[in-house]
């Protein structure tokens, strides 16, 4: 594998504005900081979408909402309204929540027409889809059985976690591992290969995109974009970025 330059590095990103208390302010500072790093696309909750276009008016930017996040517990129906009206209003791509639920249930056709429906309106509205699976609440059986219902219906991305996920644990504290390795290469081995793997949860530092990336990942879910983009061009990644921001300051929480 080659080694990527800066726009390629940026552009692996998504960077995540989903924190449940951020203010439009914070929203705002985020999209500036996506528009300043290049990035590929901000995540943002969907009363956010139009902010987030004007923001990135006149750049390659993205704004991409999330839909039933971070549960994914919504009806059928209701996943599809939002779905449609988020792209509608500006969003091209959609990262769409699972019904776990469902998936634990074993009801693997309501979860293939929950899919296939979204999929549909998101195309038709001229967005693409990313499918969020929650890769800590199952089994390895139930990650490749969702890869093989994403093959079929054939979304854009399969992607490991919402960042939101927290499992109770053995002590009664709440955690996730997000994307781990082994989950990526699961996805990237059930997943036909059209489809591209979105890692997110716990993917912080330079290092983590790049081993992410030789695992065949093309996007990360991440709010750890500034400091992930500035190590590289202080690592000596060629290229360069429109307007980064190389004093320290901190990433917002979420991912």
């Amino acid at each position: 594998m080659t080694e990527p330059n800066l726009t390629e590095l940026a552009k692996m990103i998504d960077h995540s504005l989903l924190h449940p208390t951020m203010s439009d302010a914070e929203v705002e500072a985020g999209c500036k900081l996506a528009r300043d790093y290049n990035v590929a696309t901000a995540c943002v909750k969907p009363y956010s979408v139009r902010q987030a276009r004007d923001i990135f008016a006149g750049t390659d930017v993205l704004a991409c909402a999330v839909i039933a996040f971070p549960h994914g517990n919504s009806t059928t129906g209701i996943k599809v309204v939002e779905a449609e009206a988020a792209a509608l209003a500006g969003a091209p791509e959609i990262d769409m929540v699972v019904n776990n639920g469902k998936v634990k249930s074993g009801a693997w056709d309501y979860v293939q027409r929950e899919i296939d429906l979204i999929n549909q309106v998101s195309v038709s509205a001229g967005a693409i889809l990313k499918v969020i699976f929650e890769n800590d609440y199952l089994t390895p059986a139930e990650i490749i059985r969702l890869c093989e219902i994403c093959s079929a219906v054939n979304v854009a991305f399969v992607k490991t976690s919402t960042g939101y996920g927290f499992v109770k644990q053995a002590n009664g504290h709440y955690s996730y591992q997000g994307a781990t390795h082994e989950h990526l290469k699961l996805m990237r081995a059930h997943t036909a290969p059209q489809i591209q793997i979105k890692a997110a949860g716990g993917v912080r530092t330079l290092d983590d995109l790049l081993a992410v990336r030789a695992l065949g990942v093309t996007r990360i879910g991440a709010t750890a974009t500034k400091a992930i983009l500035n190590a590289a061009i202080q690592r000596g990644f060629p290229g360069s970025l429109p307007n980064p921001h190389l004093d320290g300051a901190t990433s917002p929480a979420g991912y």
